[in-house]
């Protein structure tokens, strides 16, 4: 009485196993690059909530923006490498960690910062897109409206596809 697998039996599993896992990866794929805009979109909220709150809360001009160094703001228009949320004075009261390890994706906002103020509810409107290799298709963008109230769309605030 033998116990075990056959050679055949052994390749045709390993054959059965190459095909499922075949079929399985652009889903897989598809559903990892989801899971990775959706954790920048949520970040980008984040940082616009807390920046709003700080605003009312402390009673003082607030700005996000874009940090190469979780110090200063960049000045620049991609902030795929961190965010910054920082007083009128200078003052670093919160910073958020890179969005993009290695291939995540890309945030671009249309501002190199976004102000809030205190009292007034007032912010400067903004648009961050979050792109990755998928193009404008898979894009979102976090719109901040004057009040300050963001919203996550698959459209710009005019209506139109998204750019990346």
């Amino acid at each position: 009485m033998s116990h075990g697998f056959t050679l055949i039996e052994l390749l045709v599993a390993l054959a059965l196993t190459a095909i499922l896992a075949t079929i399985a990866y652009p889903g897989f794929t598809a559903w990892l690059l989801d899971s990775r805009r959706d954790a920048a979109v949520m970040t980008a909220l984040h940082a616009v909530h807390v920046a709003r709150q700080f605003a009312a809360t402390r009673d003082e001009s607030i700005e996000l923006c874009g940090s190469l160094d979780t110090v200063h703001c960049s000045g620049m228009v991609d902030w795929s490498s961190g965010l910054l949320i920082i007083g009128a004075d200078g003052t670093v009261h919160r910073s958020l960690p890179s969005l993009r390890p290695t291939h995540g994706p890309r945030l671009r906002s249309n501002r190199a910062v976004i102000r809030f103020e205190p009292g007034t509810s007032f912010a400067s409107p903004a648009t961050m897109t979050i792109c990755d290799r998928r193009g404008g298709g898979a894009a979102r963008a976090v719109i901040v409206s004057r009040s300050g109230r963001p919203r996550v769309s698959a459209r710009d605030a005019s209506n139109r596809v998204l750019q990346c």
